[in-house]
């Protein structure tokens, strides 16, 4: 199948391309910049029509018309030329129920193809959206998710007229589904559909700059982002995307020693931390047991013995480990517990603690699991 997309270069055109592209379609993308020549041989060969091409920062109101209103009606007038019934899905916005000259002209479109609709029977459905965020969108024009993003993660000032100000969002990714899943649908519809993409999400400008703020902070408090709703992740992910290609990397904390070194690696306030353990050959870290904080080794390089035994018994248990036959080890409470680099080279261990480092109540109790040790 052959997709006709307008304003491909956009932000919702880039990430919906790339999806359809994914998804085995084959793409037909258009620029207003383009000729009305291209723009007429991709109707005769679409089969479908993302119309998401719009003015909406102009240098003067008549471009709002030109751009949006005019536009749209000169993509009719080729399809009626080129005597085809095609399925068209038009991006308009929440404004269109406004007055004023943005939201006019994306009103005037919907009539204009919803008359066309009524008249040929071309199947039409409009989506009226509200502030799209996501990956790729241009920052300091007219997303302020966008622009929040950009500035924070690049150390640039943002300004904040009023914090409790609340505005909705929804998620490219998630406009890129419905979009997508109109395409399979036997009759996209039948009268006047206008339709929202969901779920929204609705926030104050003073909590997405916390938010964003915090995400900034990780990089030198390790803790990871509260996933708890799927808000937080996507605008994370947003977040991340806006990072310059030089500073996608940052360093840990190593505390290093002569027999190796211990870094942080990830924090949460939830579900504990994960670290990275480096020793040296021969070397032996441990010796100690827990009350309720429990653990688990992941050797990933190297080769190590992990001993246990249980408090108040001789027994000693120990488990041979290491990076060619990686195994997760259960570190119980109430075990004192040693490991040993018994390779010839520096071992490394991914270890998990259910609970984050508390120097006040550390729940670390010396205790040798073998005297000799």
């Amino acid at each position: 199948m052959k997709i006709l997309v307008t304003g491909a270069n956009g932000f919702i055109g880039k990430n919906l391309c790339a999806e359809l592209k994914n998804k085995g379609y084959d793409v037909l993308p258009f620029d207003m910049s383009d000729s009305d020549a291209t723009l007429s041989n991709n109707i005769n060969e679409a089969d479908f029509i993302f119309h998401l091409a719009g003015i909406n920062r102009p240098l003067s109101a008549d471009e709002f018309y030109s751009g949006n209103t005019d536009f749209t009606k000169k993509i009719v007038d080729l399809i009626i030329q080129n005597k085809k019934l095609i399925p068209i899905i038009f991006s308009s916005t929440t404004q269109a129920a406004f007055d004023n000259d943005y939201g006019k002209s994306k009103k005037m479109a919907e009539d204009f193809l919803f008359d066309f609709m009524e008249k040929s029977k071309n199947p039409v459905i409009i989506y009226r959206l509200t502030n799209v965020f996501g990956k790729w969108c241009r920052p300091n024009y007219n997303s302020v998710v966008a622009t929040f993003c950009h500035n924070i993660a690049n150390d640039r000032p943002i300004d904040i007229i009023d914090g409790n100000h609340i505005i909705k969002l929804v998620y490219v990714d998630d406009v890129v589904k419905e979009f997508i899943g109109c395409i399979s649908q036997e009759k996209i519809a039948s009268n006047k559909a206008i339709r929202e993409v969901q779920p929204v999400h609705e926030i104050s400008l003073g909590e997405l700059a916390k938010k964003i703020y915090s995400y900034k902070e990780t990089r030198n408090n390790y803790y990871v982002p509260d996933f708890e709703s799927n808000f937080d992740r996507k605008l994370y992910a947003t977040f991340l995307s806006y990072y310059g290609t030089d500073n996608f990397s940052y360093r840990l904390k190593m505390n290093i020693d002569q027999r190796g070194s211990f870094t942080e690696l990830l924090k949460t306030f939830e579900y504990g931390q994960i670290s990275v353990n480096v020793s040296k050959p021969g070397i032996i870290k441990g010796n100690h047991y827990h009350h309720t904080k429990n653990e688990k080794f992941i050797v990933v390089s190297g080769e190590c013995e992990i001993k246990f035994r249980k408090i108040g018994t001789n027994e000693v248990f120990t488990y041979h480990v290491n990076g060619e036959d990686m195994k997760v080890v259960d570190i119980p409470p109430g075990y004192a517990h040693s490991i040993k680099n018994i390779g010839v080279a520096d071992s490394v261990t991914i270890m998990w603690a259910s609970e984050l480092f508390d120097k006040d109540n550390p729940d670390t109790h010396f205790e040798e699991v073998e005297k000799d040790d």
